[in-house]
């Protein structure tokens, strides 16, 4: 019985061992395996562990040893699961460790929009202060949240924590999911902020589009730590370029690693991070050690936490 783990560099950089997986069975870690290279390197694998190296039909079609995959997060789109089940394959994700540091990540975003700490740090540092005729000078507006609304597109469990911070802030919640709150342009056309926390799925791709970025209030802030392919993007830059809103912040693109030419790496008052608000250790800390349960529930013929 061999395990594989396909792309562990983002979980394990050097500071999440692979101690309690290897444990398990003789354990082979790649950090990162082109397309290519997939059969060539899970073929002898009973286990395959995957984050977004992807395991279509064809792929799994040569694997005839796989009997297990374990995906190193919530998202499994990257799996057919479909093809899986048809082979016999059991597939496994990790539902829930990352929401503090998701929720954390939502809240740094929507501050420095209101407060552009990064900018005033740099004008400081080149010497603006220390020029200025008054005690205090800023470059921007600076935005209080208190009394301010939150939309929230999606109430699970990020979306639930995002809420909590966000009253913390004194802000007032609205949310709009499958069972509960407002319909999504009630959300788009009433709140001064905009966080979406909702899954990529086959019916909701780009959703976020001209039309109902039309309906946000001028002043108003969008971001997106869920799914890239949610937004239409080429929409968003024009709508932040023409002042249809006040400013947008994305942790999530449609492509990533970021293409070159993507709109909003030039559009007004865009904040961009390269998918990082998972990272925290303590958050990838627990995805290991979730990981790590699902393969021993597997090897013990009670899997938990299946998929498709």
């Amino acid at each position: 019985m061999t395990i594989v783990v396909l792309d562990g560099h983002t979980l394990n950089p050097g500071d999440n061992p692979w101690d309690d997986l290897s444990r398990l069975g003789p354990l082979m870690v790649y950090d990162r395996t082109p397309v290519e290279a997939i059969v060539a390197r899970a073929r002898d694998a009973t286990v395959v562990l995957t984050n977004k190296t992807p395991l279509t039909a064809a792929t799994l079609a040569q694997l005839p040893r796989l009997r297990f995959i374990a995906v190193l997060a919530t998202g499994y789109n990257v799996v057919d699961t479909a093809a899986a089940r048809r082979h016999g394959i059991l597939v496994s994700n990790v539902p829930e460790y990352g929401t503090n540091s998701v929720a954390q990540h939502v809240f740094a975003l929507l501050l420095e929009l209101c407060h552009h700490v990064g900018l005033h740090d740099a004008a400081v540092k080149a010497g603006e202060w220390t020029q200025a005729p008054d005690f205090s000078f800023w470059k921007t507006p600076l935005v209080e949240l208190a009394g301010a609304t939150c939309g929230i597109i999606g109430y699970g469990r990020i979306g639930g924590r995002v809420g909590a911070l966000a009253r913390a802030f004194g802000m007032h919640v609205m949310t709009a999911g499958r069972t509960t709150g407002s319909t999504i342009a009630e959300v788009f056309t009433q709140a001064d902020v905009v966080s979406l926390h909702c899954p990529l799925t086959a019916d909701n791709a780009r959703f976020v589009n001209h039309q109902l970025l039309r309906c946000m209030k001028p002043s108003a802030f969008f971001i997106n730590t869920a799914r890239g392919a949610l937004v239409d993007e080429a929409a968003l830059a024009e709508a932040l370029n023409a002042g249809v809103l006040a400013g947008a912040a994305l942790d999530v693109l449609a492509d990533e690693p970021m293409r070159a030419d993507n709109p909003l790496r030039t559009a007004r008052n865009c904040i961009l991070t390269p998918h990082i608000a998972w990272a925290s250790l303590a958050a990838r800390r627990r995805l290991m050690a979730a990981t790590v349960r699902n393969v021993e529930a597997f090897l013990a013929g009670r899997p938990v936490c299946l998929v498709g």
